[in-house]
This record gives C-alpha cells, sequence and structure tokens, in this order.
C-alpha cells in the first residue's frame, strides 16, 4: 500500500530552520554562566532570539513603535518582526513630501 507523501512547503522549511536556531539560542544560553544568561541575544550575530517572558511594553516597542526600525526581533520567540509603528510613518512621510495627494 503506497502512502501519499507531501512535498515540504517553504512554511515547512521556514517552520524547520527557526526551531534549529530556537536550538542553537538556547544551547548558546546554556553554555554561559548561569548569572550571565540574559535569554535574548542573536544567533550568529544575525537572528534575533527573547526567551524572556514578554511585557506589554516590548509587545508595544516591538510592534507599533514609529520611531524604531521597520524590522525588530520578536517580543518572544526566534526572528523579526513587523514594526507597524514604522511602516505608518514611512507611508506617512512619503505622503506628506510626496505632493501626490493634491485634488484635480
Amino acid at each position: 500500500m503506497k502512502r501519499d507523501r507531501r512535498r515540504p512547503t517553504i512554511g515547512d522549511i521556514w517552520k524547520l530552520a527557526l526551531a534549529v536556531i530556537g536550538a542553537i539560542a538556547i544551547v548558546q544560553e546554556l553554555r554561559k554562566p548561569p548569572d550571565e544568561r540574559t535569554w535574548h541575544g542573536k544567533v550568529s550575530n544575525l537572528v534575533p532570539y527573547d526567551f524572556r517572558l514578554p511585557t506589554v511594553e516590548r509587545v508595544r516597542l516591538t510592534y507599533w513603535n514609529p520611531d524604531g526600525p521597520l524590522l525588530s526581533g520578536k517580543a518572544f520567540g526566534v526572528g523579526w518582526a513587523f514594526n507597524f509603528g514604522a511602516l505608518m510613518n514611512l507611508v506617512g512621510k512619503d505622503r506628506s513630501s510626496d505632493g501626490s495627494e493634491s485634488t484635480r
């Protein structure tokens, strides 16, 4: 009897990559002396991680910070988060400097 096999999707590969990076981040923290563990940082100085319990302030700064970067580390977990406040700030600046919103 032949089983149906589903081909891995990009989403599956992405989830696996984040799981592996998360495991590397945990090992990276556990290799530090207990008093030096922060449970947040970057893997290979590239992929951000944060395993601390999220606070309201960190969630706000991650997802709605008009003065922050467009992509930042997640408030909890591994990878990047999209900052909608920065996007709205960017869109607002483009509209005001564009001058294309004139009525005809």
